[in-house]
């Protein structure tokens, strides 16, 4: 009997040791069969609202054409999920009309939706909606699966339209050739039983069960429950509850469950999403650090400098419809650590905070200064044209490089400077500054708003709470408004008899040329006409047109009159019509072009405008009387008077122009 049960051990034991390594062996063949999947990116039309994909974060690859307005968008930088998603990407500035690929991620939904003209899409404003989605460039995060497949919430996919593929999600088949390794205990347990082939039933409509599996999710976000959006079900012993043990896995792929009306059409689950916040919206600024990473700073001020940044990353509530914030460092050269896109939110942008190490070198201010001027502030960066530029410069006693002219090109780039000194020279180290008085030459203004002078590093966590309130006070970031940007321009046109058609249509060039040079919308530059004979005519007003291709459109539409000269009557219709509807924080322009003498006095009505702080660019053409000019243009008249031998000839002057009035607008005190 001993003999017979050792026997039958004996025989157990090479049949696990056969199944074993059978198993082994047809692991590592299935392993080499099997081949991740390669990520497709699917392709949506332009038609196609955030709203309908189910899918929290996803890339998708949009069209050309969908700068189209027939695909509604509403919002500004955060969009309700009823917009068009190639339309918002557009509008975002993250594509171009010419189509590409986007990373989209699903947000909370707001209680208001500002709509905006951007990249040639008008958005819409919306009072609220439940959902919204942000639009970003089509760069993955590590660790992050995104769907090759989109999940849509209607049986009418949009995306079969585009050509997508869209499978649904199938729960991987189990190769058959795969052996489970076995323990020499459960093939003891089982010696003893009959070994008979287990039939697996074919799959059937009757085997779906109405328990539905979840759908793949980005890793970092928390599933979500789909019961009735989704796209394949199947049945399960080993997962559902309660299950019979000898019931059999039965599933089939492509089983669709569609919206059968029991949820509205755009209503969609937000609930599952990690909570982002949007970022504060009465501080939408875009904010560029510059940190002090030079040698002479020590390792133990370096780390009181990011405590700092830190806690200014916390305290501006980060978020892609309130501020954004990037970090450059510098010593012998600035590096980029990150840029305003990088970090959506505070948390993240406190976590990269951290993990910045010291570069050592010297302290050149005025290289990192002029860096973040040409680099920083760009779209590709994440530079939004409705936030203002910020830079917050740091510098541990004093830089190695002058910092004037690098501050002046920033200013005139509509950057705000703010500095932040601390420890500066004592009285036998002043020999050695570079620049005296440094700050006052750098910052926007001289009225101590934009500049903190800290006596010890250990105060400097002291001036957190000022800084965040002066950066966020966008009223007074003077340096936001540029000559191109701030200005009421009033074109005063000359339509007399001896203009003649053709020569109109090249005055009207000459004034389109001039206005694609200036940043155009209802808060950045504004834009009116008046032309005139022996009556005057407005064409039209500043409150208007609101965008570049508007006015430009307009501007072309104007027909030509004909008739007498009569300047300084056009002049003080101008100053009625035009400039007294302008607004107070506008710079007023007002340029004239004409090719004669006038009919009547011009003194009178050229002194009520520079009285009223009209600043008046008077361009004269053929017979043009120059005295005139130099009466009507404002003083000093050498940069505010020219005179054309030739219609043709106008063109050459718009240069100049542009940079005498950006010089007079440069030149204003900033005190």
């Amino acid at each position: 009997m001993r003999t017979v049960v050792l026997t039958m051990k004996a025989s157990v034991i090479e049949m696990f040791l056969v199944l074993l390594v059978t198993g082994v062996h047809s692991n590592k063949e299935t392993s080499k069969k099997i081949k991740r999947p390669k990520f497709t990116v699917p392709q949506i039309n332009c038609d196609v609202k955030a709203g309908k994909i189910i899918n929290p974060e996803f890339i998708v690859k949009c069209p050309a054409g969908c700068q189209d307005p027939k695909f509604h968008v509403y919002g500004t930088d955060v969009y309700a999920s009823y917009s068009s998603v190639c339309g918002a990407a557009v509008h975002s500035g993250v594509l171009d009309n010419s189509g590409g690929k986007i990373l989209v991620r699903k947000v909370a939904g707001l209680s208001g939706y500002k709509g905006s003209y951007s990249n040639g899409v008008q958005s819409l404003s919306l009072p609220r909606w439940r959902e919204s989605f942000i639009v970003l460039e089509s760069k993955p995060k590590k660790g992050v699966t995104y769907p090759s497949a989109l999940t849509y919430s209607s049986s009418k996919s949009p995306a079969a339209q585009a050509g997508e593929t869209t499978k649904a999600y199938q729960r991987p088949p189990i190769p058959a050739t795969t052996a489970q390794p076995v323990t020499l205990m459960q093939l003891l347990a089982v010696t003893v039983a009959v070994a008979t082939p287990t039939i697996l039933p074919r799959p059937s409509p009757s085997a779906a069960s109405t328990t539905s599996i979840r759908r793949p999710e980005p890793v970092g976000h928390r599933s979500q429950e789909m019961d009735l959006w989704s796209t394949t079900t199947y049945t399960s012993s080993q997962n559902r509850p309660g299950a019979d043990p000898g019931e059999m896995d039965s599933w089939k792929p492509g089983s669709v469950l569609l919206d059968e009306g029991r949820v509205p059409k755009e209503e969609l689950s937000t609930q599952s999403l990690e909570p982002v916040s949007l970022g504060d919206p009465n501080c939408k600024i875009d904010l560029s650090f510059l940190i002090d990473g030079s040698t002479s700073i020590g390792k133990r001020r370096f780390r009181i400098q990011k405590q700092l940044l830190a806690g200014v990353a916390q305290a501006l509530d980060i978020g892609p419809a309130g501020p954004l914030m990037g970090v450059v460092q510098y010593g012998d050269n600035p590096a980029t650590h990150f840029n305003l896109k990088t970090h959506m939110n505070s948390r993240d942008l406190k976590t990269a905070i951290e993990k910045i190490t010291q570069r050592g070198g010297l302290s050149n201010v005025g290289r990192a200064i002029s860096f973040v001027t040409k680099n920083f502030f760009s779209k590709a960066n994440g530079n939004r044209s409705s936030a203002p530029n910020v830079v917050v410069v740091m510098v541990d006693g004093w830089p190695t490089d002058k910092v004037e002219e690098a501050s002046r090109l920033a200013r005139e780039s509509g950057i705000n400077i703010f500095f932040i000194t601390v420890e500066g020279a004592a009285e036998n180290e002043k020999q050695y500054v570079v620049e005296p008085n440094f700050a006052n030459k750098a910052v926007c203004r001289t009225n101590g708003f934009y500049s903190f002078h800290v006596q010890s590093w250990f105060g400097l966590h002291k001036t957190l709470q000022p800084l965040v309130k002066r950066v966020c006070d966008t009223d007074r970031l003077a340096c936001s408004k540029t000559c191109l940007n701030s200005a009421d321009i009033g074109f005063v046109i000359d339509g007399s008899s001896s203009v003649g058609t053709g020569n109109f249509r090249t005055v009207l060039q000459f004034v389109t040329n001039l206005t694609k040079e200036f940043e155009i919308s209802d808060t950045d530059t504004r834009v009116g006409a008046v032309q005139y004979t022996y009556e005057q005519r407005l064409e039209f007003g500043f409150d208007q047109y609101s965008s570049k291709p508007d006015i430009l459109n307009a501007i072309k539409r104007v027909g030509y009159w004909s008739g007498g000269t009569s300047t300084g009557a056009a002049i003080n219709f101008a100053l009625e019509q035009l400039f007294k509807k302008s607004k107070p924080n506008k710079r007023k322009l007002m340029i004239l072009i004409t090719d004669g003498r006038s009919y009547d006095d011009v003194r009178i009505p050229a002194m009520a405008a520079h009285l009223k702080g009209v600043i008046t660019y008077a361009i004269g053409v053929a017979w043009a009387a120059q005295e005139e000019l130099e009466v009507i243009a404002t003083h000093p008249a050498r940069d505010h008077s020219f005179f054309v031998d030739e219609f043709d000839n106008l063109y050459q002057y718009v240069p100049r122009i542009i940079q005498n009035i950006c010089t007079e607008f440069n030149s204003q005190p900033r005190n």
